[in-house]
């Protein structure tokens, strides 16, 4: 049996209803091709059911080991066989990061029930192993401004810049992050779960703040009074908590 023929006969989707009659499609594997195929052959089975239906592309069952995925290039794959996204449900911060980046809505994982569309075999996954303690390395330090389409990633250790970070540009650490200038863009912190990590910085205007997954975008930061000032950001019982430096 060929790689390809395996895709094909796995399951890499299905199809769940909401209660708000909004069509849900819970991806399961990163593979277009084989999702295209086997949307099609749904799409033979019920033409009807796939005209102009609206559609939340539900990412947040995806492995974290699969990588980031091609969204526009799904979207156009759903728009092919008639379906028309409305948002996605993702928790993973590259995914996140790139609906934003089209202007696409963006809703938390959900804890409703939903019923499948067709019957479809239950297997159940593998409990996830622990994952390795990160290595703890020197501070990286940024001196110059971050301008955006950038991305300065820390890997096993804090960030400092010392200049400001323009909107679209985006901040990633193992550790904790500090900008010490306006912060506009992105800043994730925590990145491999490390839930004790914390932002602080001295103008909060930033599009996306995250630590260890947890996050909150501009719509939300602007309604906290402490917007525009210097604070810092930590992870408590789920919750993002910004204070006052």
């Amino acid at each position: 049996m060929t790689q390809t023929e395996s895709l094909d006969q796995a399951p890499v989707f299905q199809l769940k209803g909401s209660m708000l009659a909004i069509t849900v499609l819970e991806l399961a594997h990163n593979n277009l091709e084989a999702l295209d195929r086997q949307l099609a052959a749904k799409v033979a089975q019920a033409p009807n059911f796939f005209s102009n239906t609206p559609l939340v592309l539900a990412l947040d069952k995806l492995p974290a080991g699969e990588g980031a995925i091609d969204l526009p290039g799904l979207m156009r794959v759903c728009r092919q066989h008639g379906l028309r996204t409305l948002a996605i449900r993702a928790n993973r911060i590259e995914d996140i990061a790139a609906a934003i980046a089209i202007d696409l809505p963006v809703l938390p994982p959900s804890g409703a029930r939903e019923r499948p569309i067709d019957p479809v075999e239950v297997v159940q996954p593998k409990k996830p192993e622990k994952p390795p303690e990160p290595v703890i390395k020197p501070t990286k330090i940024i001196t110059s401004p971050v301008r955006g389409g950038q991305t300065v990633y820390a890997e096993g250790c804090d960030l400092v810049v010392i200049a400001s970070v323009s909107p679209g540009a985006e901040l990633m650490a193992d550790g904790n992050i500090h900008v010490y200038g306006p912060m506009r863009g992105r800043a994730l912190a925590g990145h491999k779960g490390n839930t004790k990590a914390r932002i602080f910085c001295q103008q909060l205007s930033a599009e996306l703040v995250s630590i260890a997954g947890k996050y909150k975008v501009s719509e939300d930061l602007r309604r906290d009074p402490l917007w525009g000032t210097g604070v810092q950001i930590s992870l408590s019982s789920d919750m993002l908590n910004i204070t006052r430096l």
